[in-house]
């Protein structure tokens, strides 16, 4: 992940403890640090883990802010790195007056992925640790904690630049527990939200839950495709990319390579052709499958607890929507 650009500030509460001072760096870090490709890259792969809001730039009205002039300022060259970061910074600090405990270091990267370039921009908490020091002994050590971030954003420049209708090129952490910091960091952006991802995932789950009954496939074929799906949804989230349906569709059926898209496309599930994976949702979704005396049962594990039903007590299954073709063997059976 090569880095363009760089550099860390400091954000700390002011010594009356009522707002948040910022110290900035005189200049970015050297473009081959590795130390700071390092942490870059430890953070992005944090980022990648968590739950996200989607979004794009407002271009007008309340939402609308400063930071896209000062974008296009900067990919125009008539502002430098430094001077970008900087002004982030200052207006993050003023949106988060209240939100003291957000101080820390305020890491900001643009990046440069293949043809994609990003900008990335996380707030650091500092912890105490321990290390050994020359002479073998055990020092009090400050450590960054990269594995709890509880405010960054990424904006995919390529995209945005794009101008593509409809393309959701922002994102920023949405933790449930931190709901001002990712107000205060929506203002900060200057955008409009788009995609939820947890929703849209889930439609894209029913989607293909649906896809599988309609195919009447067997439990392993119905299995192989369940793992597909999660496999690249996991890998998509690895790399902090959304899904794109007609991929998932080549990768669902290599012998039909359209089928699920079109699937998608005709009963309209109202999916956007990109969908940002949401891990929550995505490590739920695994089939339950068992065979035994003639039985052969596989059915989706989001669906326990709503259509199919488990009574351990009296060991039984509770099926409360019967698919369509078992229906109609029945009906079949019983005339």
């Amino acid at each position: 992940m090569p880095l363009l650009h760089s550099i860390v500030h400091r954000l700390d509460p002011s010594l009356d403890g009522e707002r948040l001072t910022l110290t900035a760096a005189p200049a970015p870090a050297q473009s081959d640090d590795p130390v700071m490709a390092s942490l870059v890259n430890t953070l992005n792969d944090t980022y990648n883990t968590k739950a996200k809001g989607w979004g794009s730039f407002a271009e007008e009205g309340d939402q609308a802010g400063p930071l896209l002039a000062w974008l296009r300022d900067y990919m125009a060259g008539t502002q430098d790195f430094t001077q970008l970061s900087t002004a982030i910074a200052e207006r993050l600090a003023r949106e988060l007056q209240a939100q003291l405990s957000v101080s820390g270091y305020l890491l900001l990267a643009h990046i440069r992925q293949g043809d994609t370039e990003t900008l990335f921009i996380a707030l650091v908490h500092q912890r105490e640790g321990i290390g050994i020091n020359e002479d073998h002994q055990a020092v009090p050590a400050a450590q960054l904690n990269t594995s709890q971030l509880t405010l960054a954003a990424r904006i995919n420049l390529t995209q945005w630049q794009s101008e593509t209708p409809g393309t959701q090129y922002v994102s920023f952490l949405k933790d449930r527990g931190g709901k001002k910091l990712a107000e205060g960091m929506t203002v900060l952006l200057g955008m409009e939200e788009g995609i939820d991802a947890p929703h849209e995932t889930r439609t894209l789950l029913k989607a293909f839950s649906d896809y599988v009954e309609k195919e009447d496939l067997d439990e392993d074929a119905s299995r192989e495709k369940t793992d597909t799906l999660v496999d690249y949804a996991n890998g998509q989230l690895r790399r902090g990319e959304p899904m794109t349906l007609e991929t998932l569709s080549e990768l669902v059926d290599e012998q039909q390579p359209k089928a699920f898209y079109e699937h998608i496309r005709n009963i309209d599930y109202g999916l956007a052709d990109e969908i940002p994976p949401d891990k929550r949702t995505i490590s739920q979704f695994r089939r339950f499958t068992g065979r035994a005396g003639g039985v052969s049962i596989s059915f989706d594990s989001h669906l326990l607890g709503s259509s199919i039903e488990y009574d351990e007590g009296q060991d039984r299954l509770i099926i409360k929507q019967v698919p369509k073709q078992l229906k109609e063997q029945l009906a079949k059976r019983k005339s």
